[in-house]
């Protein structure tokens, strides 16, 4: 089983363990994340192993300082725009991949694109004591519920790795956002913890949204994903018995006081609080065994974009295969 300790203890065990090629779990501002030396071919692969995750699903490369960042990818003036403004934090880049580069092919799933982030707090500090980009997806089996707290990556992962590093709760609790860059045009690929609205006042500029079935490109936009055991509904307007409820705000779904357990992402309707406490709260809610979770209609605007985005890839439909 995996070792748990806390995140101002753990760097120098985490460095040595990545400078192996071995796994560390490490605690993001968005969710935890399973890391591995980017360069380090043989490393990457063990978290596609580690997690069951298709190899053709690209990964992030996290960065401690933007000298890393150039090493690994091309910016340019609308690039450099972003990260003045977003990084460090809960921004991933899809930008050209910069020749000549280290990181390993597996990261970027043989595209000629890279994802590429600035992470805030204890993963940054273990990138910049290793001196390489970070792979990190998030540190759950592949398709599952996101981990945000050290115990959910230990019942997810915890048999498969060798150390956890605790940076307690993840603060916004829902992965990056994930914008491509191109010819001076921006992409949404994923929504996250930056809203598409912020990086529009930011830049001054449209962003375009995929169509569905698009080419994965980066982390996260797999049909079927974040999913618990239990099914999703969404949107209810009414709870059956034996449901367990995911409310939001302060109104109840009809026929709440049959739910099997209530759990409210947040009783004032803040966004953000409801963004911190989504996984969490549905791991909690599948541990009870409910065939089927509920959850209340949220607002599809700043973060309520990132978190229906999270429910609607959660209650897609299973075992199709993934294209």
């Amino acid at each position: 089983m995996a070792r748990i300790i806390q995140a101002d203890e753990a760097v120098d065990e985490a460095v040595t363990l990545l400078e192996g090629g071995n796994l560390v779990a490490i605690p993001t501002e968005t969710v935890y994340g399973l890391a591995a030396d980017a360069t380090n071919g043989e490393a990457v692969a063990r978290i596609f192993e580690a997690k069951d995750r298709p190899r053709f699903n690209p990964l992030i490369a996290h960065v401690a300082d933007m000298a890393m960042a150039r090493q690994i990818a091309v910016f340019d003036d609308l690039a450099e725009k972003l990260t003045d403004k977003f990084w460090p934090g809960a921004l991933t880049l899809v930008l050209p991949a910069a020749q000549k580069s280290q990181i390993s092919g597996l990261v970027t799933a043989g595209l000629k694109t890279i994802a590429v982030r600035m992470p805030v707090g204890v993963a940054r500090l273990i990138a910049a004591r290793l001196g390489k980009p970070l792979a990190a997806p998030s540190a759950n089996p592949s398709g599952k519920l996101s981990a945000t707290t050290a115990a959910d990556v230990e019942a997810g992962l915890g048999d498969r790795i060798p150390l956890i590093v605790d940076g307690g709760p993840a603060r916004i609790g829902v992965e990056s956002t994930i914008m491509k860059v191109e010819e001076d045009s921006l992409t949404l690929l994923r929504p996250g913890g930056v809203s598409v609205e912020d990086i529009e006042a930011a830049t001054g500029r449209p962003v375009r949204r995929l169509s569905s079935g698009s080419a994965v490109e980066a982390p996260g936009m797999l049909a079927s994903h974040y999913a618990p055991d239990a099914g999703l509904r969404l949107n209810a307007v009414e709870v059956h018995d034996g449901e367990a409820l995911l409310a939001f705000g302060a109104i109840r779904a009809a026929g709440a006081d049959r739910a099997k357990a209530v759990m409210n992402l947040s009783p004032d309707g803040n966004l953000l609080e409801a963004a911190a406490n989504l996984f969490s709260h549905l791991h909690r809610l599948d541990r009870l065994g409910a065939r089927i979770i509920v959850v209340e209609p949220i607002p599809d605007r700043g973060l309520g974009a990132a978190i229906n985005d999270r429910l609607s890839r959660a209650a897609a439909p299973r075992g199709v295969p993934e294209t």
